[in-house]
């Protein structure tokens, strides 16, 4: 098809998707990025979030994904991030007691906690909570 590229999905731990898409909408550390057949050559690093794509076929689709890179080159779309999750894989209350815990983290400055960390941890929990 015309107006699809390839689009790879991949966590350290396994192939999460790979096919045909028209369109594909992330964050970046720069903002949310819509990305369509021919797009211009980038390389742009991610932030958690709720990833949304459509297949070659109409299908929508979302996922969470965590931190990673997004490689565009030549209608091939390389997405490689730290994890993904379909809707029905989260893990409700372990997203919500993760989100305390960095809230919580946030909420009483020490010199001991890591505050990128504990941010980054809440993205991810509030991605996932946003999917579900």
């Amino acid at each position: 098809m015309a107006n699809a590229f390839k689009l790879t999905i991949l966590t350290p731990e396994k192939e999460f998707y790979i096919g045909e898409v028209v369109e594909l909408i992330t964050d970046t550390t720069q903002g949310r990025i819509g990305i369509l057949a021919n797009h211009m050559p980038l390389v742009t690093p991610l932030r958690p979030t709720v990833t949304e794509f459509t297949t070659s076929d109409g299908k929508e689709l979302k996922a969470f994904t965590s931190s990673g890179i997004l490689d565009v080159k030549d209608n091939l779309v390389e997405f490689l991030c730290d994890s993904c999750e379909w809707p029905e894989d989260i893990d409700l209350e372990r997203a919500k007691s993760a989100k305390e815990r960095a809230e919580n983290r946030l909420a009483e400055p020490k010199d001991n906690v890591d505050i990128k960390r504990a941010e980054l941890a809440l993205a991810r929990a509030m991605a996932r909570l946003d999917l579900k």
